[in-house]
């Protein structure tokens, strides 16, 4: 049978979860990156004592596998200072596009674990990011849906 189709185990059989996959990339993250990170590290923590309080061997080894892969996230984690608006896009920039429509896009280029596409956090990974980065304003940028220029970087 394909592993397609195989339930994976959530812990509560007894058998060991799997490994949360870190990323090969530098784990290079904003401020309030870093926030998350430190927060997922403490919510985690209070987790893994709530489940052993109540005696839930299957929460405590979904928190203690989640906390691992933070823990290592916190432990890599490269601090990366908010650029200033020097008008072209870096790490932590903002950046606002314009495509020919007239319709206006709204990127903050991010770390990994702080992406958001559906609120305009973009990895700094991902195709649009390493497009943007290094450009300026004025310049235009290929989208999936075409063309947009840069109006604006913060």
């Amino acid at each position: 049978m394909s592993r397609a189709f195989v339930k994976e185990s959530d812990g509560d059989d007894g058998e060991a979860l799997p490994e949360l996959r870190v990323s090969e990339h530098r784990n290079l993250v904003t401020p309030a990156g870093l926030g998350q990170i430190e927060a997922n590290v403490e919510r985690l923590q209070a987790a893994v004592s709530d489940a052993r309080a109540a005696g839930d061997r299957a929460a405590v080894a979904r928190a203690q596998r989640d906390l691992r892969y933070w823990s290592a996230r916190r432990r890599s984690a490269e601090l990366v200072p908010l650029p200033g608006a020097a008008g072209v896009v870096r790490f932590g920039s903002a950046v606002v596009l314009q495509e020919p429509s007239g319709r206006r896009i709204d990127y903050q280029v991010v770390g990994e674990d702080e992406a958001d596409p559906a609120h305009g956090r973009i990895s700094y990974v991902s195709p649009i990011a390493r497009r943007l980065i290094g450009a300026a304003v004025g310049d235009t940028v290929a989208l999936a849906e075409g063309e947009a220029e840069i109006l604006e970087v913060r």
